[in-house]
């Protein structure tokens, strides 16, 4: 198809595609969503080998939120039956913590609800940092904690934070739809106050909200725009109690699709799989590993994932291997410019001279795969594409709400 080997070409050498090219990714049809995984394998698997990057959620305060975006069940207003609790105690975080770094996490992402963190919150925060960092000296440490105020970021640079992560989650000409008590500038806006502040930007989508190609479109070339080194892709689990609880419009293949046009847009950032890839990739997953060199691996803020030894399990099984902290997560040309985790020798992220997230002195592009072998790997999936065509229609039974880890009695599922 003309049309992949034209993005690959573009992918290997950081090029943008059109805004036609993207629509036409999400325009392929099922019958060519292993050719569509296959190109975009190749172009993951330049910039980042067969390496898959772990990231864990530490819930620090859940629910209760004044913001009224509706795919949240932590939103005002949610009937939503999740757990609610205020902020947890700094030791109790980094215990949570290490249930994640045990299951093979190298990022621990600190995530709090409500619209933005006061500057007590942030003295918390910052707290809670020096406390996982103490017993975790390598660990990659990501705060999301809502709209940012002026120094905010800097603050949090200086405790020791690598990354904040703040979704833009959808179209700016959709964005009011979604949420009305903030603005998709005030994301953007924070997005930006982060990368100022040398914090390595994490910033995603929430696809399934019943917004068109063109949406996903205009977000993800936003999200390029604005240059993250992490794009997290969430898919809408669809919680009772929000406004949002019937949108069920994802397939198996259409999740592959949307990752792929990620990919061939954000070629050398770090794709990944967020919430929602158990309920909508389902028996899938281990496809979009050739798409996304991340994941989360457990629970995530109000739902259950899947158990984390099922998440190592089907990373060896599809033939990728678990990112150690010895390896630099992002391309050289990446972690050796701007600022952040895998910047310069003052960059945080445990990492060494030169290096990047966690890394030693060699950094550099991590590793290649002939396009023989990304073929390969989508043509032996192909038994596990069939029989997850027929598990397209909902399966809300798949929606767990989370009962476990910090706030509870209950150990954390890592």
């Amino acid at each position: 198809m003309d049309l992949l080997n034209t993005l690959v070409d573009k992918g290997l050498r950081r090029e943008l595609p059109t805004r036609e090219e993207a629509l036409a990714v999400l325009a392929t049809s099922d019958d060519d969503v292993l050719d569509v995984v296959a190109a975009a394998g190749k172009v993951r698997r330049h910039w980042f080998g067969r390496r898959v990057k772990l990231n864990y959620l530490v819930n620090l305060k859940s629910g209760l939120c004044p913001e009224d975006c509706s795919y949240c069940s932590q939103r005002l207003g949610s009937k939503a039956d999740i757990l609610k609790y205020t902020w947890i105690k700094p030791d109790e975080a980094s215990k949570a913590a290490a249930a994640g770094l045990a299951g093979g996490a190298k990022r621990v992402c600190l995530v709090a609800s409500g619209r933005g963190p006061t500057d007590r919150d942030v003295d918390r925060v910052s707290d809670t940092i020096k406390a996982i960092k103490d017993q975790n000296e390598d660990v990659e440490v990501c705060a999301c904690l809502g709209l940012l105020s002026d120094g905010q970021a800097e603050r949090l640079r200086a405790a020791g934070a690598d990354a904040y992560n703040h979704n833009l989650n959808t179209s700016e000409g959709t964005y009011g739809d979604i949420t009305t008590t903030h603005t998709y500038a005030d994301r953007v806006d924070t997005v930006q106050k982060a990368h100022a502040a040398g914090l390595s930007a994490c910033s995603g989508l929430i696809a399934g909200m019943g917004e068109t190609d063109e949406d996903l479109v205009d977000v993800v070339f936003s999200l390029r725009a604005l240059d993250p080194d992490s794009v997290p892709v969430n898919f809408l689990i669809p919680m009772e109690g929000t406004p949002l609880s019937q949108e069920w419009n994802l397939t198996p293949q259409r999740c592959l699709r949307i990752l792929a046009m990620v990919r061939f847009v954000c070629p050398d950032a770090e794709v990944r799989i967020a919430g929602g890839r158990e309920v909508h990739l389902r028996t899938m997953q281990p496809l979009a590993l050739n798409l996304a060199n991340s994941i989360f691996l457990g629970d995530y803020l109000t739902s259950e994932g899947q158990a984390g030894h099922a998440d190592l399990e089907m990373i060896a099984d599809a033939g990728f291997e678990v990112e150690g902290t010895d390896q630099v997560t992002l391309p050289e040309h990446r972690a050796t410019v701007g600022g952040g985790c895998g910047s310069h020798e003052s960059a945080g992220c445990g990492s060494h001279a030169g290096g990047g997230c966690g890394s030693h002195e060699d950094g550099g592009v991590c590793g290649t795969a002939t396009p023989e072998s990304a073929s390969a790997s989508a043509s032996a999936s192909a038994s596990a594409s069939a029989s997850a065509s027929a598990l397209s229609e909902p399966r809300t039974d798949l929606v767990s709400v989370r009962r476990r880890g910090a706030g509870t009695d209950l150990a954390p599922n890592a």
